[in-house]
Protein backbone atom coordinates (compact mmCIF):
# COMPACT_ATOMS: atom_id res chain seq x y z
CA UNK A 1 0.00 0.00 0.00
CA UNK A 2 2.91 2.37 0.50
CA UNK A 3 1.54 4.27 3.51
CA UNK A 4 3.30 7.57 3.97
CA UNK A 5 4.93 7.75 0.56
CA UNK A 6 4.67 11.51 0.75
CA UNK A 7 4.25 12.92 4.23
CA UNK A 8 4.76 16.33 5.77
CA UNK A 9 3.92 16.67 9.46
CA UNK A 10 5.44 19.72 11.10
CA UNK A 11 5.15 20.75 14.73
CA UNK A 12 3.54 24.05 13.78
CA UNK A 13 2.90 26.23 10.75
CA UNK A 14 6.19 27.30 9.25
CA UNK A 15 8.35 25.61 11.88
CA UNK A 16 11.28 23.40 10.94
CA UNK A 17 10.79 19.68 10.51
CA UNK A 18 13.33 16.93 10.67
CA UNK A 19 15.39 16.27 7.55
CA UNK A 20 13.62 12.96 6.99
CA UNK A 21 10.21 14.64 7.08
CA UNK A 22 11.27 17.36 4.66
CA UNK A 23 12.81 14.88 2.26
CA UNK A 24 9.71 12.68 2.08
CA UNK A 25 7.30 15.26 0.74
CA UNK A 26 6.53 13.56 -2.58
CA UNK A 27 6.98 10.18 -4.19
CA UNK A 28 8.09 10.80 -7.76
CA UNK A 29 6.19 9.83 -10.89
CA UNK A 30 3.36 7.86 -9.30
CA UNK A 31 1.45 8.16 -12.59
CA UNK A 32 4.24 6.58 -14.63
CA UNK A 33 3.99 9.56 -16.95
CA UNK A 34 0.34 8.95 -17.81
CA UNK A 35 -2.40 11.53 -17.30
CA UNK A 36 -4.43 10.71 -14.22
CA UNK A 37 -8.07 11.32 -13.35
CA UNK A 38 -8.03 12.91 -9.89
CA UNK A 39 -11.00 13.61 -7.61
CA UNK A 40 -10.45 16.21 -4.89
CA UNK A 41 -13.07 16.21 -2.12
CA UNK A 42 -13.15 19.46 -0.14
CA UNK A 43 -15.10 19.41 3.11
CA UNK A 44 -14.56 22.74 4.85
CA UNK A 45 -17.71 24.84 5.34
CA UNK A 46 -15.58 27.98 4.99
CA UNK A 47 -15.07 29.85 1.72
CA UNK A 48 -12.29 29.37 -0.80
CA UNK A 49 -10.62 32.55 0.48
CA UNK A 50 -10.96 31.77 4.19
CA UNK A 51 -10.54 28.02 4.53
CA UNK A 52 -7.14 26.64 5.50
CA UNK A 53 -7.81 23.16 4.09
CA UNK A 54 -9.17 24.53 0.81
CA UNK A 55 -5.90 26.42 0.46
CA UNK A 56 -3.98 23.14 0.52
CA UNK A 57 -6.38 21.73 -2.07
CA UNK A 58 -5.85 24.77 -4.29
CA UNK A 59 -2.07 24.37 -4.14
CA UNK A 60 -2.27 20.63 -4.84
CA UNK A 61 -4.53 21.24 -7.83
CA UNK A 62 -2.11 23.84 -9.21
CA UNK A 63 0.68 21.30 -9.00
CA UNK A 64 -1.32 18.47 -10.55
CA UNK A 65 -2.61 20.66 -13.38
CA UNK A 66 0.94 21.74 -14.16
CA UNK A 67 1.55 18.11 -15.18
CA UNK A 68 -1.63 17.87 -17.22
CA UNK A 69 -3.69 15.71 -14.85
CA UNK A 70 -7.49 15.90 -15.04
CA UNK A 71 -9.11 17.27 -11.86
CA UNK A 72 -12.68 16.98 -10.60
CA UNK A 73 -13.52 18.80 -7.37
CA UNK A 74 -16.45 18.12 -5.07
CA UNK A 75 -17.60 20.52 -2.36
CA UNK A 76 -18.95 18.20 0.32
CA UNK A 77 -19.84 21.09 2.62
CA UNK A 78 -22.11 22.90 0.18
CA UNK A 79 -23.69 20.18 -1.94
CA UNK A 80 -26.87 18.31 -1.09
CA UNK A 81 -25.71 15.15 0.68
CA UNK A 82 -27.20 12.55 2.98
CA UNK A 83 -25.50 10.22 5.46
CA UNK A 84 -25.57 6.48 4.88
CA UNK A 85 -28.54 4.85 6.62
CA UNK A 86 -27.03 1.36 6.62
CA UNK A 87 -30.13 0.04 4.85
CA UNK A 88 -28.09 -2.10 2.43
CA UNK A 89 -30.50 -1.37 -0.43
CA UNK A 90 -27.39 -0.78 -2.57
CA UNK A 91 -26.03 -4.23 -1.81
CA UNK A 92 -22.59 -2.55 -1.71
CA UNK A 93 -22.81 -2.06 -5.48
CA UNK A 94 -25.33 0.77 -5.90
CA UNK A 95 -27.43 2.62 -6.56
CA UNK A 96 -27.88 4.45 -3.28
CA UNK A 97 -31.43 5.24 -2.15
CA UNK A 98 -30.37 8.90 -1.97
CA UNK A 99 -30.26 10.48 -5.41
CA UNK A 100 -28.23 13.39 -4.12
CA UNK A 101 -25.00 15.09 -5.22
CA UNK A 102 -22.88 12.20 -3.94
CA UNK A 103 -24.76 9.65 -6.03
CA UNK A 104 -25.33 11.77 -9.14
CA UNK A 105 -22.21 13.92 -9.34
CA UNK A 106 -19.43 12.55 -7.17
CA UNK A 107 -19.79 8.79 -7.39
CA UNK A 108 -19.47 8.53 -11.20
CA UNK A 109 -16.27 10.58 -11.03
CA UNK A 110 -14.83 8.54 -8.16
CA UNK A 111 -15.49 5.31 -9.99
CA UNK A 112 -13.48 6.59 -12.99
CA UNK A 113 -10.73 8.16 -10.88
CA UNK A 114 -7.18 6.93 -10.48
CA UNK A 115 -6.60 9.04 -7.37
CA UNK A 116 -8.88 10.27 -4.57
CA UNK A 117 -7.77 13.28 -2.50
CA UNK A 118 -9.45 13.72 0.88
CA UNK A 119 -9.23 17.27 2.22
CA UNK A 120 -10.49 18.14 5.69
CA UNK A 121 -10.18 20.53 8.59
CA UNK A 122 -9.66 18.70 11.88
CA UNK A 123 -12.90 18.84 13.89
CA UNK A 124 -12.76 17.19 17.30
CA UNK A 125 -9.74 15.15 16.25
CA UNK A 126 -11.31 13.44 13.27
CA UNK A 127 -12.62 13.99 9.76
CA UNK A 128 -15.12 16.81 9.33
CA UNK A 129 -18.73 15.60 9.38
CA UNK A 130 -19.01 16.69 5.76
CA UNK A 131 -16.17 14.42 4.62
CA UNK A 132 -17.23 11.56 6.89
CA UNK A 133 -20.63 11.65 5.20
CA UNK A 134 -18.96 11.06 1.85
CA UNK A 135 -16.68 8.34 3.21
CA UNK A 136 -19.61 6.44 4.72
CA UNK A 137 -21.31 6.51 1.33
CA UNK A 138 -18.34 4.64 -0.17
CA UNK A 139 -20.29 1.61 1.08
CA UNK A 140 -22.61 1.77 -1.92
CA UNK A 141 -19.69 0.97 -4.28
CA UNK A 142 -17.28 -0.68 -1.88
CA UNK A 143 -15.57 -3.11 -4.24
CA UNK A 144 -15.40 -0.75 -7.19
CA UNK A 145 -13.71 1.94 -5.08
CA UNK A 146 -10.99 -0.45 -3.95
CA UNK A 147 -7.40 -0.40 -5.24
CA UNK A 148 -7.16 3.29 -6.09
CA UNK A 149 -4.48 5.78 -5.11
CA UNK A 150 -5.16 8.23 -2.31
CA UNK A 151 -3.91 11.40 -0.63
CA UNK A 152 -5.00 13.12 2.56
CA UNK A 153 -4.51 16.76 3.47
CA UNK A 154 -5.71 18.13 6.79
CA UNK A 155 -5.39 21.36 8.74
CA UNK A 156 -5.75 21.97 12.47
CA UNK A 157 -5.53 24.86 14.91
CA UNK A 158 -3.78 22.73 17.52
CA UNK A 159 -0.08 22.00 17.25
CA UNK A 160 0.50 19.35 19.95
CA UNK A 161 2.39 16.28 18.76
CA UNK A 162 -0.77 14.18 19.15
CA UNK A 163 -3.11 16.57 17.29
CA UNK A 164 -3.46 14.44 14.14
CA UNK A 165 -2.90 11.01 15.68
CA UNK A 166 -6.51 9.79 15.62
CA UNK A 167 -7.22 11.17 12.15
CA UNK A 168 -4.02 9.67 10.77
CA UNK A 169 -4.93 6.28 12.23
CA UNK A 170 -8.42 6.48 10.76
CA UNK A 171 -7.03 7.36 7.33
CA UNK A 172 -4.48 4.56 7.40
CA UNK A 173 -7.18 2.08 8.42
CA UNK A 174 -9.35 3.27 5.54
CA UNK A 175 -6.41 2.86 3.15
CA UNK A 176 -5.82 -0.65 4.41
CA UNK A 177 -9.48 -1.67 4.10
CA UNK A 178 -9.92 -0.10 0.66
CA UNK A 179 -6.59 -1.50 -0.56
CA UNK A 180 -5.59 1.98 -1.67
CA UNK A 181 -2.06 3.05 -2.40
CA UNK A 182 -1.35 6.08 -0.26
CA UNK A 183 0.80 8.54 -2.24
CA UNK A 184 0.70 11.65 -0.07
CA UNK A 185 -0.10 13.06 3.34
CA UNK A 186 -0.01 16.68 4.53
CA UNK A 187 -0.77 17.23 8.22
CA UNK A 188 -0.89 20.99 8.68
CA UNK A 189 -0.95 21.55 12.43
CA UNK A 190 -0.87 24.99 14.01
CA UNK A 191 -2.85 26.44 11.10
CA UNK A 192 -5.98 27.87 12.66
CA UNK A 193 -6.40 30.75 10.26
CA UNK A 194 -5.75 31.45 6.59
CA UNK A 195 -2.67 33.66 6.87
CA UNK A 196 -0.99 31.03 9.05
CA UNK A 197 -1.26 28.30 6.45
CA UNK A 198 -0.40 30.70 3.63
CA UNK A 199 2.83 31.62 5.41
CA UNK A 200 3.74 28.01 6.18
CA UNK A 201 5.53 25.30 4.23
CA UNK A 202 2.38 23.22 3.89
CA UNK A 203 1.09 24.92 0.73
CA UNK A 204 4.40 24.27 -1.02
CA UNK A 205 4.26 20.66 0.16
CA UNK A 206 0.76 20.23 -1.30
CA UNK A 207 1.90 21.78 -4.61
CA UNK A 208 4.95 19.53 -4.81
CA UNK A 209 2.87 16.41 -4.22
CA UNK A 210 0.57 17.43 -7.08
CA UNK A 211 3.44 18.30 -9.38
CA UNK A 212 5.29 15.05 -8.68
CA UNK A 213 2.47 12.70 -9.60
Amino acid sequence: MGIGAATLFLSGCGLAASADEKNSVAAENISGGAKMKIVVINSSPHSETQSTSRYLAQKFIEGAKSKGHEIFTFDAANEETHPCRGCNSCGMDGPCIFQDAIEKNLMPEMLKADLLVLVTPLYYYGFSAQLKTVIDRFYSRTERLHRKKSIIMATAWNSADWTMTALKTHYETLVRYMEWQDVGQVWAVGCGYRSAVENSEFGDAAYRIGASL
